[in-house]
Order: C-alpha cells, then structure tokens, then sequence
C-alpha cells in the first residue's frame, strides 16, 4: 500500500512514472485527490468548481487504456496525473465564472487551447480553481465565493489571482496547474504558498483561442511543488497557434531538459528593494541574500543593483484598469472595488498612451539585460496578508497597498521577460518565502537551470503542511 499523504504531495514527473511502472492507476490516483478535496477544499477555497464525475469517468478509460498498453513509455508524458484549470480559463462544459459570482453557473462550450494541450498530455481535469474577480487582485477573494487560503497558515491568503492554484497544490489537492500572470499572478502565490512558478516570456505560451490581453502584459504560466514538474507542464503548454499576436521560436532543448544542465558562469544582478517602494521585508531580503550566497559558492558573478521603475507605475496601472471595462461583465455584476477599479479606467486615447509609454520603459528595462544575464529580486515586498485584511479599506487605500506589495512583479509583465518564483525558507508565522529569478527575452532554460540548481542547494522542506497530513485515506 502507498501512503496516501507521500503520494498526494509526490510531483506529477513521479506520479507520471508510478502509472507508467503499474505501481498506481489513473483511478486511484484521481480517487485519491476527489478524497482529500472532499475533506480539505472547504477549509482552504481552492476549488470554485469540482469536476468529479467527468474526473473519475476520464480516469476509468486511462486505467483500462493502460492495462492494455504493451508499451506504456509511449504514453503521453502526464498520463492519468490530475491537475485543476483557473476559473480564468474555459473547459468545455465546466462553469467559468472569472470569480464574478453572478456567472457561477455559466457552462463553458469550447476548451481554451492550453487545455487543449494539457488534455494531449494525458492530464485529467479535477476542476476549475479559485480566482481573484476578473483576476484583478492579488489576493483570492471574490465576493460571493469562499477566499482561497494559504495551507500553511490559514488565517492567511493564498495571493492572487492564481490562489486557488497555488493552494490546491500546497495542501495536497492536486499536485501541478496552470495559471495565469497579468502582474505577478502566478509568481506571488507560488511564493505565498512555497512553490515554483514560471511566468514565461510574451508569445511562448498562446492565447488561443482568443487574441492579445492587455496589450500583451498577462501570460499563462505553470505552478508545481519543483523546478522539474513546473519546466515540463511549461513544454507542454508552450508554442505557436495560428493567427497569435505574438510567438517565440521553440528552445534549442526542452525546458525539462534545462533542469538538468549545467549554466555557464553568468553575470547576475540583485537588489534587496525597488525604487521609490524601498527595501522588502527583512525575510524577502534573507531569501535574497542567501541566494546570492550559494550563487557566489556556484562560480557566478554577483553585482548589487538599483533599480528604479517610479515611471512606469502610472501607465501600468491604467493598463491593468482597462482590463475591468474590457471584460465587457457589466459594472452592476462587479464588486465594488473592481467597479472603481474600472471608473478610473479613462477613455481609448488614455489607454493607448499608457500602453506606449508602457513600451518606451519596457526597453530600458530589457536593455539592463545587455550587461546581465539573470536578475535577482524578491517577489513582493513583504509577507502575505491576512484574510479580509484590507477589505475595510477605501478603493483608493486597498490599491495604494496592491502597488506597495507586488511592485517587483509588473515590470517583467511590461517588458515581457520571463521570470520564475521559487521557496527560500519560512517565517515566523510559517508562511513560505521566496525569491523570483528574471531573464533575457525568451531566455527560460537559463533561468529554469539556475532555479533547479538553487533548489537542490537549497534542500528545502517543501513538504505538506500540517494541516493536511491525513492517514484516513488509504490507495
């Protein structure tokens, strides 16, 4: 017998390989999480929607189909592993409300392409996890729907928008998803819940079948318990679908294979802080400067940096406020604080010129990467926030705080580089930390070989939480 708790928090390479070696099947593995989302789902929020009769009916034909494989290496390279799709994305006959409580029982009649190419992998669907309202905010707490909790300390919040990812994940409900990042969506719940999370470049990973979103500042992206099961769902989700806005060529290896090389020596910049926000939490800057430290022992060069993004606040800003009117949701269906986030959004021609300023700031930050190859940040400025801990707040007060807590993470969507999240240690309140690791354009593998080699120096207990250690279950 396989102990449930082990194989609830065992990465999806690993869980992959159990199916394909016989050791479990695609039934009982599903069977499992559909168990531990039951018991544990309503205490942390990670889940909107629930899709267990479709889930179970999909592991039951991947079980019969394995037990007739004579070669089961020739499978899809997740086969039978489950997985969860944000409540940003549409599954063909789920519900995709976009965390706006009024569309919760809206039936989806297509797959967005990235499901697509997550169902061609072999993945099986456990259901749609919890956004923020339209993805707006940082934090997971659409009205009208439970907040999606941090497992690690559940007084606290996931972050946001992935959070019902990021969650999920961390407390044993399924061990890998896609999210999305518009400014830090994916990087700040990975490190709020300690994770890995990649948001990749402009144009690696399609939109389809929908065009642009946001003028190219939003990106679909990966979570996972490590740097290997987060690198090959991103091979999985990335390339070219016809008629995208934007795309890169494939990687000369795969992003999989990036885990296991070597990097050269490189140039790496780092900084404790941003200007004008100042420096981070003393537990961000920890993470910051232990990973120089092992970078150091690793033969790299390290250089402390200042960096100053005052100007691009503003335009981001009006940027990311369009999203609310551009989602075409009435205001009357919106909260009230995504309503004035929308009212504040201007006319056309103010967001044009945001956009362009936004693409003039974009090119002096991808011209610091002619001197440097990667860029050593925190993620946000301080540690997660508790649940309902702004919610007293005026609209104008709750965005001030948005700004001073994620300010690390927006310029990398400005300019399109690709970036990724990764664990350092804990607080004294038990919350993960972590740091983000930013990179030329297109230039994942080199960030991707650097992130896998900081988390083997690392050796983090990048555990379950426990909370969600149950012996109950049994496969």
């Amino acid at each position: 017998m396989i102990d449930s708790v082990d194989l609830a928090f065992t990465p999806a390479l690993e869980q992959a390989k159990l199916i394909r070696d016989r050791q479990i099947s695609p039934l009982e593995l599903v069977q499992l999480y559909l168990d531990r989302i039951e018991k544990y789902n309503p205490q942390v929020g990670s889940y909107f929607y629930i899709a267990a009769e479709t889930a179970l009916a999909d592991a039951k034909t991947k079980t019969e189909l394995l037990s007739n494989t004579q070669n089961p290496s020739e499978l899809p390279p997740f086969f039978g592993v489950p997985t969860a799709i944000k409540d940003l994305n549409s599954v063909a006959q789920m519900p995709c409300s976009y965390g706006v409580a009024a569309l919760k029982d809206r039936i989806a009649t297509y797959d967005d392409g990235i499901v697509t190419r997550m169902r061609m992998a072999g993945f099986i669907i456990l259901g749609k996890t919890a956004t923020s309202e339209l993805g707006s905010f940082p934090y997971t707490e659409p009205p009208g729907f439970p907040p999606a909790r941090n497992p690690w300390n559940l007084d606290y919040t996931a972050g946001g928008s992935s959070g019902g990812a990021a969650s999920a994940i961390a407390a044993g409900l399924c061990p890998i998803a896609q999210g999305s990042d518009a400014g830090g969506s994916i990087r700040g719940p990975a490190t709020c819940c300690g994770l890995v999370g990649i948001k990749p470049s402009r144009g690696r990973i399609s939109y389809a079948p929908i065009g642009d979103v946001l003028n190219g500042i939003a990106t679909y992206g990966t979570l996972a318990r490590t740097v290997a099961d987060a690198a090959a769902l991103l091979d999985v989700m990335s390339g070219y679908t016809t008629g995208d806005p934007y795309w890169l060529p494939d990687p000369d290896i795969s992003f999989l294979e990036a885990t296991r090389q070597e990097p050269k020596q490189l140039r790496i910049a780092f900084s404790t802080g941003l200007a004008p926000f100042g420096e981070a939490a003393e537990i961000c800057q920890q993470g910051i400067r232990g990973t120089v430290g092992r970078l150091e022992e690793m033969g790299h060069l390290l250089e402390p940096v200042s960096l100053e993004i005052a100007d691009l606040v503003e335009p981001f800003k009006k940027v990311w406020q369009a999203g609310v009117t551009g989602s075409g949701i009435p205001g009357e269906l919106l909260s009230p604080l995504n309503r004035w986030v929308g009212e504040q959004a201007g006319s056309a021609g103010d967001y044009l010129q945001a956009v362009a300023q936004m693409q003039l700031i974009s090119r002096r930050l991808v011209a610091f990467f002619e001197k440097f190859d990667i860029l050593i940040l925190p993620v946000y400025l301080h540690q997660p926030i508790r649940i309902g801990e702004w919610a007293e707040l005026s609209p104008q007060e709750t965005l001030d705080k948005i700004i001073n807590w994620v300010a690390p993470c927006p310029p990398f969507n400005a300019s399109g580089l690709p970036a990724i999240a990764i664990p350092t240690g804990f607080d004294t309140n038990g919350l993960p930390a972590g740091i983000q690791i930013v990179g030329k354009p297109a230039a994942e593998t080199t960030i991707i070989a650097i992130a896998s080699r900081l988390e083997q120096a690392n050796s983090l207990p990048n555990g379950c939480p426990p909370l969600f250690k149950d012996k109950e279950i049994s496969v």
